[in-house]
């Protein structure tokens, strides 16, 4: 009888368990310490990599599946990974200049997540990156996973950079650059873990 009662509470623990799984809705924050906005931007004669900060974030989570984020990026942390000393000092201040993302006067960038698509192995991002105050939506493709307590996201974004007037060097806007000339699409990958906080609602 012992066994058959001890049966029957875990049996009810599992399936409040699933109901909350799939009817709460819960709010994860980001863990900046263990999130990286990593960046690659490519010339003709080569490329320069990097990374930056995450300034905060939220990720809103229901039934396992995430329903929008907000991400908040520090761009006055960027930094240069394949350069060191005067060279790195010089491409860091260049990026935070006016010729590319003005960072005195915008130094933060945003990127809110409007939905998350199942797509096979993987899934599709979608959401609205804001940059030097322009908007302008992107989707790519990331390994988004929801365990228990921690969310974690990965994936790689290519963008034009110069939707967000980021002109410098451009082919598109400037003539007889030669080796001078800096592809328009850059990467940017984004590495995430964020850590469940409050239930917000149930159904």
């Amino acid at each position: 009888m012992k066994k058959l009662t001890g049966i029957l509470v875990a049996i009810v623990i599992a399936l409040t368990a699933v109901a909350n799984d799939g009817n709460g809705k819960k709010s994860f924050d980001v863990d900046t310490k263990a999130s990286k906005v990593y960046w690659t931007g490519k010339k003709v004669t080569g490329e320069h990599t990097g990374y930056l900060a995450v300034k905060s974030g939220t990720v809103l989570v229901e039934g396992g599946k995430v329903l929008n984020a907000d991400v908040n990026l520090d761009l006055s942390t960027i930094e240069c990974t394949d350069l060191t000393g005067e060279w790195k000092d010089k491409l860091v201040g260049h990026l935070k200049s006016d010729d590319f993302f003005s960072v005195e006067k915008h130094p933060n960038a945003t990127f809110k997540i409007t939905a998350v698509k199942d797509a096979g192995d993987k899934n599709t991002v979608v959401g609205d990156l804001t940059i030097k105050g322009i908007t302008h939506e992107i989707s790519f493709p990331a390994d988004v996973k929801v365990a228990g307590e921690t969310l974690t996201a990965i994936g790689t974004a290519s963008i034009d950079r110069t939707k967000w007037n980021i002109k410098y060097n451009s082919g598109k806007f400037f003539d007889s650059l030669g080796d001078k000339m800096i592809y328009d699409e850059f990467e940017i990958k984004f590495e995430l873990t964020a850590v469940a906080g409050e239930t917000l609602s149930l159904k």
